[in-house]
């Protein structure tokens, strides 16, 4: 029986003049998820401030879109400093960082994005400053070069990483507080849809809330962007509330399945069981197959194939698991492939 109970959408901020701002957590009560690490983080900070001291560097590590970001940001408000924000990439040369770490203001949060693919240079001059919180500056070339040590402010990095294995142990063994970000359970993904639903002004059943945090995958950015797309259906309908048929409709267009499976994750599936009988198969092969870049398969595919146990990794190579099978309503061709996938 379908539950027609609504989720009263109310207005938390009257002054508000945008409709859409900022869909993440603003306070450290609004993120919900992830409580063994927001427990630990309580913890470090609430020892941290007593001490009237920065807060130890922290790593955060896991799938992307689970809250990493907006966790760098709770932080630096939890501990009522300023935060800055950069990326890997963004970082090219050491006088880059220099400049950066020059003009923090103590106790700020440096808040490193992708902090994997930093400069091996960079990386270097980023040791002496964790650690001692001084840099040292080459002046001038050849045998009249000599070497500027300059004292920092003590601050605090916040890294971000959805590939550890590529940093480098050196990096890695300099942050006090290494975390990983799991994936998401639906009701913990309700609540997120929920509040983020409030900022966009939109009405939502019971029914719809749970399906779309069903097929968001276990992550928070995907279920905000699930919501987004929904309420541009809705909108396009003139209907002031996201039902069943718009979600139907939206779920129809996005090529998103009850599991949440979307073309892409079909059809790594369908090429490993139609073309390579469901496996095992090596991940060069697969990716040829696809053609598809080996780094997608593994950082964008396999993750939540994986999670829902649709894929298992082996030592010789990707399988389909029975679960993914039935899903696909296809059976294994061969009595030795039945029991493989068992």
């Amino acid at each position: 029986m379908i539950n027609k109970t609504n989720i009263k959408i109310e207005d938390k901020d009257p002054e508000e003049e945008k409709i859409f701002t900022s869909l993440r957590a603003s306070k450290w009560g609004d993120f919900c998820g992830q409580e063994r690490v927001k427990k630990s983080l309580q913890v470090a900070i609430t020892a941290a401030k007593k001490r009237k001291e920065s807060l130890e560097h922290v790593l955060f590590y896991g799938p992307p879109g689970l809250g990493k970001t907006t966790l760098s940001h709770l932080i630096a408000l939890e501990m009522n400093v300023p935060i800055r924000v950069t990326s890997g990439p963004a970082i090219e040369r050491s006088g880059d960082l220099a400049s950066i770490l020059t003009n923090l203001e103590p106790g700020t949060v440096l808040f490193i994005d992708e902090i994997h693919r930093l400069n091996k240079v960079v990386e270097e001059m980023l040791y002496p400053a964790m650690e001692d919180y001084c840099i040292d500056v080459v002046i001038g070339k050849g045998p009249s070069a000599r070497t500027l040590r300059l004292d920092l402010p003590r601050f605090t990095i916040v890294g971000a990483t959805t590939r550890i294995g590529l940093m480098s142990a050196p990096l890695r063994d300099r942050f006090g507080i290494v975390q990983r970000l799991n994936f998401y359970e639906p009701k913990e993904l309700e609540i997120i849809i929920k509040n983020a639903a409030v900022k966009l002004k939109i009405l939502m059943d019971v029914n719809t809330l749970k399906e779309l945090s069903i097929r968001a995958r276990g992550t928070p950015r995907i279920a905000l962007k699930l919501l987004k797309r929904a309420r541009d259906f809705a909108q396009n309908a003139d209907k002031e509330k996201i039902d069943e048929e718009v979600l139907e409709e939206a779920f129809s267009l996005l090529e998103i399945d009850a599991m949440g499976l979307d073309d892409n994750d079909r059809r790594l599936l369908k090429s490993l069981i139609e073309k390579h009988g469901g496996g095992p198969v090596g991940i060069e092969t697969m990716a040829a197959t696809l053609s598809e870049d080996v780094g997608t398969i593994e950082e964008v595919l396999e993750p939540y194939l994986m999670q829902i146990g649709f894929l298992k990794r082996t030592p010789r190579g990707r399988m389909a698991t029975e679960k993914a099978y039935n899903h696909l309503g296809v059976k294994a061709g061969t009595v030795e492939q039945q029991k493989l996938i068992k």
